[in-house]
């Protein structure tokens, strides 16, 4: 029957205790193939811009495609949950960025590799929605936070990635390899995921697609999709001009210029592993006000002071103010939206559109003033996560309020905000 929840389990099933801890650690394991996957890209970007010699505006074309194709799917990823549910469509969607993968690594020239990095896109784009909105299920359905659990599996999966495109680079090896062999690692860890859990059942009740109301009306997710936005501007500046900060304001070496994202990349990695802790303590509107300050500290610290280490402690403080933020707002988004996924995907479309279109804008603002200046900016935008995000959370239901209230607190459609 159609009104009927398609239910995980039923209280009288001996499994039904031990359900959501499998799904939990499928789910996990999901993040955690992408986050290798993603991980070992960014390690053999230097080595396909060299194997098909491709001059910085090229490579940035090629880098835009990917972007691109993510954009384009991640919207389309809410509504294909609707039909097929979060577990079947996040396991396929995993399953298509592990045959994609290997694909841009050979690409016989900038064109084909333009097709291959925006299909390979719209799979990341696709499984980074879903896995999100399957783990903000999970969460509400187990009535506590959890979220920042699911981001660090993907940051330790970064980091296992981008060591293991490292090793495959320096021993030799094709630059196909250098994806190819990672992807059967991600493959592997996919199955085993879909073996552990990710089943149907665990989902959830079916909604009607035709009934979903117009989400772009939802003032709540709006502004959601704002903060993410701010908040992964923010992230993608550091990756990408963090580097460059360091060696030509703090005129640092070549050498010295990697210690920045380094540091950034770890303190937020660690953060996010003790992340679900801090914010069951502190509540997440407590830490998006405190995470966006700590950010803002941090920005301060690099634009005062340019030296490498004062610079280095600054991006430290900025991975550990944003390390919760997105995990926080996911999951906000994935209470307040019709369903999870559909919440998830309007605010990782927003986000995953800051994350392009912030560094070449803060390129840009250093070209016509200066570095120091455009990372005035992201000071403000730290800022403004901090309180538009505090207060937008604060008004979504507590994880714990809409586990009470039957798992799901949008399993049917509500009016828009």
């Amino acid at each position: 029957m159609t009104g009927r929840p398609t239910s995980s389990t039923s209280p009288h099933d001996p499994d039904s205790i031990n359900t959501p801890a499998r799904e939990r650690v499928a789910t996990l394991g999901v993040f955690l193939a992408n986050g290798v996957g993603i991980g070992a890209w960014a390690a053999s970007i230097p080595r396909i811009k060299e194997h098909l010699a491709l001059s910085d505006s090229a490579l940035g074309l090629a880098l835009l495609a990917f972007a691109a194709g993510a954009i384009v799917a991640m919207p389309l990823a809410g509504r294909i949950a609707l039909r097929f549910g979060t577990p079947r469509s996040t396991l396929c969607a995993a399953l298509f960025f592990v045959v994609l993968l290997g694909l841009p690594g050979y690409a016989p020239s900038l064109p084909v590799a333009m097709i291959a990095l925006f299909l390979l896109g719209m799979s990341n784009g696709s499984t980074d929605v879903l896995m999100n909105g399957h783990a903000s299920y999970i969460e509400t359905r187990g009535g506590k936070p959890i979220m920042s659990s699911f981001h660090a599996a993907w940051s330790v999966g970064g980091l296992i990635g981008a060591a293991l495109g490292g090793f495959i680079a320096s021993s030799g090896l094709s630059v196909g390899a250098g994806l190819a062999l990672p992807a059967t690692l991600v493959a592997l860890i996919v199955i085993s995921s879909a073996t552990i859990g990710l089943r149907p059942g665990f989902e959830a009740p079916p909604t009607h697609h035709e009934k979903i109301p117009f989400t772009f009306r939802n003032r709540a997710l709006l502004l959601l999709g704002a903060v993410a936005c701010l908040s992964m501007v923010t992230e993608g500046a550091v990756t990408d001009w963090s580097g460059v900060y360091l060696r030509n304001v703090a005129h640092g070496t070549a050498a010295q210029a990697a210690t920045g994202y380094a540091a950034f990349a770890l303190a937020m990695t660690v953060c996010r592993l003790v992340g679900d802790l801090v914010v069951r303590r502190l509540g997440q509107q407590k830490t998006m006000w405190i995470g966006g300050g700590i950010a803002a500290l941090g920005f301060v610290l690099v634009i005062a002071f340019p030296t490498i280490v004062v610079a280095c402690i600054g991006y430290a403080l900025i991975g550990i103010g944003v390390s919760n933020l997105v995990p926080i707002i996911f999951s906000a988004a994935g209470r307040t939206g019709p369903t999870a996924s559909i919440g998830v995907s309007m605010t990782a479309t927003a986000g995953y559109a800051g994350f392009l279109v912030g560094p070449p804008v803060i390129g840009f603002i250093a070209d016509q003033l200066s570095l120091r200046f455009a990372f005035g900016l992201l000071f403000l935008a730290s800022i403004a996560v901090a309180v538009i995000g505090g207060r937008v959370v604060g008004a979504t239901p507590p994880v714990t309020e809409a586990a009470g209230r039957g798992g799901n607190p949008k399993t049917t459609p509500t009016p828009a905000r």
